[in-house]
This record gives C-alpha cells, structure tokens and sequence, in this order.
C-alpha cells in the first residue's frame, strides 16, 4: 500500500512539473541544460543532469525561468563544506516556494566538489528551492543503506574559482534570523539564466 502510495505521488508531481515545463519552456527535452549563475563574486555556469535527476532538474529549471532566484542571497557558506542559497530575498526575508520534490539522492550522482544539489529538512522529500553547492568532497551526504541522501543534479563547468572565493568570506552569527555561519557581506545572486540549447 505505502509502495503504492509512493508512486502516486511521483506520478502527480510528475505530471504537475511536465505541465508547468509545457507552459514555461525548461527544455524539457534538453537532457544536459546549462544555466548561468552571474553572482555578486563572478559568474558560474551549470551543467544539469535530466538523464539522472529529472524531477530535481525540472524542479531546479522551473524557479530559474520564473526568476526566483534572481536577487538572492547565499546565505549558508562553510569552507570544506558548501555554498548554500536559493531561498532569501536581499532583505534576508524567505521568497515563497512550490510544493516540495520527491529526493533522487539514489541517482548514482555524488556530493563531490563542484556539485549542486538540493537542500532540505530533515523530511528526505522536503527539498523545494534552495540548492548548494559541494566545496569539498562530502560522501555523507550521499544515501546509504540505511538512510536517504540529498540529491545532486549537476555540476559546476565554469567557475570553479568563483565558488572557491565564495567558499572562503568571513561569516558570522545572523541575530535577525538565528542562523550560523551567514556572510557578514552580502553574496548576490544578481540572476540565473537557462541558456540556449546547444546547437
């Protein structure tokens, strides 16, 4: 019955994201889809994998062409760990968000430096907008037999250095919002785009 239950709601939130691909334009047959990251730091450009993470990647492609993630702050940086952003507006207030994504940390894709994946609760299908990016090999945050991982989608082809300087600002503790390890200056994602299909 769970089992059943399950595929119900992959089918639905399938159907629901291929509806909105149709309206929006997400490439939907773009197996590898590229986006371009321009950042208060430098510009980075993404290679997604459709083949891999379908529902992450339409889900990740549907917030960049509605431009959710235009004007947003990264908000989480780690050194050795990761790059957090995709869910504060610049006055460090959460944007809203659609309903949340069914994990594909099982993809064979792994939390290696220079990867994106989806941040979450601890709900395994609780990921909606906010991605990070891996700045160090982070194997624990894969699945194992016994437990779900958090699902990568893609990788950094451009801008590794980028990533590696953002990796490396001052943090402090946020009052405002009482979370750790936030910039103490601002690190802008001015805007993402889905760039053309290659020819």
């Amino acid at each position: 019955m769970f089992r059943k239950i399950c595929t119900l709601l992959l089918l639905t939130m399938t159907v629901s994201i291929s509806s909105l691909a149709m309206a929006i334009d997400i490439q939907p047959n773009t197996l590898y889809p590229k986006v371009e990251l321009d950042t208060s730091m430098g510009t980075i450009v993404l290679e997604l994998d459709r083949t891999r993470a379908p529902i992450t990647v339409d889900n990740f492609l549907t917030y960049v062409v509605k431009g959710h993630y235009d004007n947003t702050l990264f908000h989480r940086v780690i050194a050795d760990f990761v790059v957090q952003g995709g869910g504060l507006d610049l006055n460090q207030e959460e944007k809203p968000y659609d309903a949340p994504i069914v994990n594909e940390s099982g993809n064979g894709l792994s939390n290696s430096f220079g990867t994106i994946a989806m941040a979450r609760d601890n709900d395994p299908h609780s990921a909606t907008s906010q991605f990070y990016f891996n700045v160090a090999d982070n194997k624990r945050l894969d699945p194992s037999s016994r437990r779900w991982g958090y699902a990568v989608f893609g990788e950094i082809t451009q801008g590794e250095d980028v990533l590696a300087a953002m990796a490396g600002v001052a943090t402090e503790h946020n009052s405002k919002l009482d979370w750790p390890d936030f910039p103490v200056k601002d690190i802008i994602l001015k805007k993402a785009t889905l760039l053309p299909r290659d020819e």
